[in-house]
């Protein structure tokens, strides 16, 4: 299937769901109950939304990765805003890859080179948990981990075994 096929029909689906969910929220109110509350950087979030959406509209799949970026910093504004943890900036940029990652995997889904583009978002991912980890540690907050703190040096090993196993399974064959 050539990419701007993908393309509309990634987008015509979303346009469905959207529709879907508007249409169920209408037909049973107390669905209104899952939204959480809107907040100034619920914006943040909207206009990632609106990037993927222009990506998707004009057939650039690769407009994923930035719109993921918007969006996940967004995600970020959000939890900081609500909980008042504003000093977690010191550890938690090191997300921003991740979502690169995410941005690439779904822009490979959107777009061409599906495989390339999810050993390089897998990639990213893991090493964007690893480096939140670490810098975590070392600013002494895994209190995010909740009573699972304990467990972060383990954590952060398995994380890296996992990276280097998938790593080396979905590395390209050559000869």
């Amino acid at each position: 299937m050539e990419k701007r096929t993908r393309t509309q029909l990634a987008l015509g689906l979303f346009l469905i769901l959207l529709a879907a969910f508007l249409a169920a929220l209408r037909f049973y109110p107390p669905l209104r109950a899952l939204i959480p509350p809107f907040a100034w950087p619920l914006w943040v979030v909207i206009a990632g939304g609106v990037i993927l959406l222009i990506g998707l509209l004009v057939g650039a799949p690769g407009m994923a990765i930035p719109a993921c970026i918007v969006a996940g910093i967004g995600g970020i504004l959000y939890y900081q805003n609500a909980t008042g943890d504003w000093e977690s900036w010191a550890y938690v940029w090191s997300l921003i890859p991740g979502f690169v990652g995410v941005g690439t995997i779904l822009a490979g889904i959107l777009g061409q080179g599906f495989r390339r583009s999810l050993r390089e978002g897998l990639n990213l991912i893991a090493v964007s948990l690893i480096l939140f980890l670490i810098f975590a540690a070392v600013f002494g907050r895994l209190a995010v981990l909740g009573p699972y703190k304990e467990y972060a040096l383990a954590a952060l090993f398995f994380l890296l075994g996992l990276w280097f196993i998938v790593r080396g399974l979905t590395r390209p064959r050559r000869g």
